[in-house]
């Protein structure tokens, strides 16, 4: 029996007569919630567990402007976070070096400073050489008005998946974690069912 595969398409060949054809599947892309991380404490984190819920997905910094967001993000989690929201913190240094500290000493601010209780991750590259895989699905998934990939900005930019597993929506660092735009489009995922597994 031989094999022909031609546009998608596998035929089988019996004695040069096709016999049935069958689709070939293209593979799947992976989403956001198919990775596995490396939590603060060095252990794995692994995405999928997400699945059904509203996540918020956040690069994070000690030294910056927008450190006090942290506070922000703590509020929301406690606040959503029976309705299903779970907010991940993934710190890095890649934008003005903001980030200098080990993981002990990150989580240990984050804690003392922000009373953060909400996954945080280990320090990882969200931009450059060495991105955190997951990070290049997000970016792929939200494209600008005009079809163009942009890589992350700044700390504190925001992604959005829904309850399906799809990234719903991307939020610069410059929106609050209060922001209306930002909680009302947490609150319309929150209002949607959980797909069934």
């Amino acid at each position: 029996m031989n094999r022909l595969l031609c546009t998608g398409v596998c035929l089988i060949l019996v004695g040069g007569n096709c016999v049935f054809p069958i689709l070939a599947e293209e593979p799947k892309m992976p989403g956001p919630l198919d990775f596995k991380l490396t939590d603060i404490d060095g252990k794995e984190f692994d995405l999928s567990r997400l699945k059904g819920k509203v996540v918020l997905i956040v690069n994070v910094a000690s030294e910056c402007g927008y450190t006090p967001q942290y506070a922000g993000l703590q509020e929301l989690y406690q606040k959503y976070e029976k309705a299903g929201l779970v907010v991940i913190g993934i710190p890095c240094n890649d934008f003005g070096r903001q980030e200098p500290g080990t993981n002990e000493e990150i989580k240990k601010f984050c804690t003392t400073q922000y009373k953060v209780t909400f996954p945080m991750m280990a320090k990882a590259v969200v931009r450059g050489e060495g991105q955190l895989p997951l990070y290049k699905v997000l970016i792929e998934a939200t494209p600008n008005d005009k079809g163009q990939l942009q890589q992350v900005a700044w700390n504190f930019e925001k992604f959005l998946i829904g309850r399906d597993g799809r990234v719903v929506g991307r939020f610069k660092s410059a929106v609050a974690p209060d922001a209306e735009e930002l909680v009302k489009a947490i609150q319309r995922e929150l209002d949607k069912p959980a797909p069934k597994q």
